[in-house]
C-alpha cells in the first residue's frame, strides 16, 4: 500500500498541475469554466492531501472550521451579487492574508527558542507575516472603499508618506531583530502592529479611480506571502501555489498601471482620485447640455448601422447588465451592428465589465478592447455610453495639465453622435470634469442607468423609435 506522505505528495503534484491549467484556461473566454473547474479540483486535491498528513493527530478542529468556512462560503458565492465581486474580493483576500499571519505566528512561537539565529525558517516566515499581515489590512480597507463605508476619495494628511515610511522601516527593523534574535518574543506584538498599522496607511492615500491596480497588487500580496510561508513549512505545493498568485496579480497590475499611463509609484503614493481643484464636477458653469428622452435615444439608436457600447462602473452599481444586453440583441435583431467598447480599467476590479457582461449572455466576441476599438469609433454612428466616466474623458488626452493626462481612453467623443446614460454630470473617481458632456454632438441621457436602458428597450420594442 502507497504510503500517506507519498500520496500526499503526488495529490499536491496533481494539484499544482491543475493551477497552472486553470490559470491557462482562464486566460480565454471560451476555456475560462474549464479552468474554474481545473481549479476547483485541484484545491479539493490539496485538501485531501493535507488532511493525510502524518503531522494531523485529531480532526475535530479541522471540520469544525471546514464547517464554519462552508457557512460562510456557500451564501457568499450563491447570494453575492456580481456588482459586489470587487468587495468580495477584497475580503477574500483580507481572509486569506489574515490565514497566512495567523499561522506565522503560531509557527514563530512554535521555534522562537530553539532556532539559530540569521536561520532561513525565521527569515521566511518575518517575510510571511510582514506581506500577511498588512494585506490583511491593506484590503480591509479596500474593501471600505469599494462598499463606501470609507470615503472612496485619498484619505490624506500632512506628512502622510514620511509617517508611512517610518512604519515601514520599524516593522523592517522589528522583523531583522527577530531573525538575529529569534528568542526576542517581547519584540512581537510590535512587529503584528506595525504591519498592520502600515496596511492601514498603505491604501487609505489611494483612490477610487484606482482600485483596480489595487486589488491585483493585493493579490500579488498575498501570494507571495503564501509562497513564503510555503518555504517556511517546507510545502511545495504552497510555493508553487503562491507563486502562481503571487506573479499572476503583478502582472494584472502591471497591466492596469499600463492601462492608466501610470507607475506603482503612482499609484501608491500619487493620491489619484481626489477631486481636482477648481473642477466644476457638476457642469457649474455656461456651457450648454443637451439631453434627450428614451423616445429620442431609441429613434437615434434604430436609425444608426453602427452603435458602440461603452460599459462603466455606473451600470455595474445599477444593475444595468441585463438591460444593456436586451438592448443589444434588440438592436442586432432590427440589422444594428453592436459591439461594446472594453477599457481594462473600467469598474473597480480587473475584468469588472467582461464579468458583468457575461453574465447578462453577451457574446464575448462582440467585446472589444481600447485599442482595437478605438480605431472604429470615427466611423461609428452612435457611441452609448452607459455609466463610464473616467475613461472616456477626452481631458486625458487633450489636457496635459488634467489629473489623468496620459491616460489611454475610449475616444468615445470622435463618434458621429455620442449619448451618455448617466445621473448626473457629477465627477467620476478621478474627481474631475468630463468635457465630452458638453460637446455638440453629445446628448445626456439623465436617469439610472437600469431603468433608462429598459425604457429605450421598451420603446424600441413598441416602434417607438420610428
Amino acid at each position: 500500500m502507497m504510503p500517506a506522505e507519498t500520496i500526499t505528495q503526488v495529490a499536491y503534484l496533481a494539484a499544482s498541475a491543475l493551477f497552472i491549467l486553470a490559470l491557462m484556461w482562464m486566460s480565454h473566454p471560451t476555456t475560462a469554466r474549464r479552468g474554474v473547474r481545473c481549479g476547483e479540483i485541484g484545491m479539493l486535491l490539496a485538501i485531501l492531501g493535507t488532511l493525510i498528513r502524518f503531522e494531523i493527530v485529531h480532526y475535530e478542529l479541522i471540520f469544525v472550521a471546514i464547517a464554519l468556512g462552508t457557512a460562510v462560503g456557500v451564501p457568499l458565492a450563491y447570494f453575492m451579487p456580481m456588482t459586489a465581486i470587487p468587495q468580495r474580493t477584497a475580503v477574500s483576500h483580507a481572509f486569506g492574508a489574515l490565514a497566512v499571519g495567523l499561522i506565522g505566528v503560531v509557527e514563530y512561537y512554535k521555534y522562537a527558542d530553539s532556532v539559530a539565529p540569521w536561520s532561513f525558517t525565521t527569515s521566511a516566515l518575518m517575510f510571511e507575516m510582514l506581506l500577511g499581515f498588512l494585506t490583511c489590512t491593506a484590503s480591509l480597507v479596500a474593501f471600505g472603499k469599494l462598499q463606501e463605508i470609507l470615503p472612496s476619495r485619498p484619505l490624506m494628511f500632512k506628512g502622510q508618506q514620511v509617517v508611512n515610511v517610518l512604519v515601514f522601516l520599524a516593522a523592517i527593523g522589528l522583523a531583522l531583530a527577530m531573525i538575529v534574535s529569534p528568542s526576542s518574543t517581547y519584540l512581537f506584538p510590535a512587529f503584528v502592529a506595525a504591519t498592520l498599522l502600515f496596511g492601514v496607511l498603505l491604501v487609505a492615500p489611494i483612490g477610487g479611480a484606482d482600485m483596480p491596480t489595487v486589488i491585483a497588487l493585493l493579490n500579488a500580496y498575498a501570494g507571495l506571502a503564501a509562497s513564503a510561508m510555503g518555504f517556511a513549512l517546507d510545502n511545495k505545493l504552497l510555493i508553487v501555489t503562491g507563486a502562481l498568485d503571487g506573479t499572476s496579480g503583478l502582472i494584472l497590475a502591471i497591466i492596469m498601471c499600463k492601462a492608466m499611463n501610470r507607475s506603482f509609484t503612482n499609484v501608491l503614493f500619487g493620491g489619484f482620485g481626489q477631486l481636482a481643484a477648481g473642477s466644476s464636477a457638476g457642469g457649474e458653469d455656461d456651457r450648454v447640455v443637451r439631453s434627450a428622452s428614451p423616445e429620442e435615444a431609441a429613434m437615434r439608436l434604430e436609425m444608426a448601422s453602427s452603435v458602440v457600447i461603452v460599459p462603466g462602473y455606473g451600470m455595474a452599481v445599477a444593475q444595468a447588465q441585463h438591460k444593456v444586453s436586451e438592448l443589444y440583441k434588440t438592436l442586432s435583431a432590427k440589422g444594428v451592428d453592436v459591439k461594446f467598447a472594453i477599457h481594462p480599467v473600467a469598474g473597480r476590479m480587473p475584468g469588472h465589465m467582461n464579468v458583468l457582461l457575461a453574465e447578462a449572455d453577451v457574446p464575448y466576441d462582440r467585446l472589444v478592447e481600447l485599442e482595437d476599438i478605438n480605431p472604429d469609433l470615427p466611423q461609428t454612428d452612435v457611441a452609448l455610453i452607459v455609466g463610464a466616466n473616467d475613461t472616456i474623458n477626452p481631458a486625458a488626452r487633450d489636457d496635459p495639465n488634467s489629473a489623468i493626462a496620459g491616460m489611454p481612453i475610449i475616444e468615445a467623443d470622435k463618434a458621429r453622435s455620442v449619448m451618455v446614460v448617466k445621473r448626473s454630470l457629477n465627477a467620476g473617481f478621478a474627481g474631475i470634469d468630463n468635457p465630452i458632456y458638453y460637446n455638440e454632438n453629445t446628448q445626456m441621457l439623465f436617469g439610472d442607468a437600469k431603468a433608462f436602458t429598459g425604457d429605450i428597450n421598451k420603446e424600441l420594442s413598441e416602434g417607438g423609435g420610428h
